[in-house]
């Protein structure tokens, strides 16, 4: 069975850039802190102790959930992939919405990397699920819970 789960070349960057940061910066001043707190004695008292560890223990289930996230991962760099005039995962497609009468600008994108207001969808969004394997003319028919939405697809872009 395979559990790998899709993820942009930009998302993964960004993944081991946040890791890196954790493991390098934060991990060591974190550690740090709780030295100078554990030195100023009872703990039971210690505000500035007790804040540091529950720093630590928010750093270690990151760096844990990154790991987990990276290992699982299938990095996709769409960039590199063959230009077939469709909609893939980690494209960027222009689609012009006929209700809301105007473009609009979606990537297609893993499910941890999805920002609505970047215009990231996820892969396993209604709207990347109707657009996916369409071609530029074609429209693609997203099942909404106030009727079916029909996006015309402009551009694909394999940036």
């Amino acid at each position: 069975m395979n559990n790998k789960v899709p993820l942009t070349k930009a998302g993964a960057d960004k993944l081991h850039t946040e890791l890196k940061e954790l493991k390098s910066v934060r991990r060591p001043r974190v550690i740090q802190a709780i030295a100078e707190a554990r030195e100023h004695g009872d703990l039971k008292e210690n505000a500035e102790y007790h804040a540091a560890r529950e720093e630590q223990g928010f750093i270690e289930g990151r760096v844990k959930d990154i790991e987990g996230k990276l290992s699982n991962a299938q990095i996709i760099d769409v960039t590199t992939m063959k230009d077939t005039g469709r909609v893939i995962f980690g494209t960027t497609v222009v689609v012009y919405d006929e209700d809301a009468d105007k473009e609009i600008t979606y990537q297609i994108v893993g499910e941890d990397e999805a920002d609505i207001k970047k215009g990231k969808i996820s892969y396993s969004s209604p709207v990347a699920m109707a657009l996916i394997g369409k071609e530029v003319d074609d429209v693609a028919i997203v099942k909404a819970p106030n009727g079916d939405k029909e996006l015309e697809i402009i551009e694909i872009k394999y940036i």
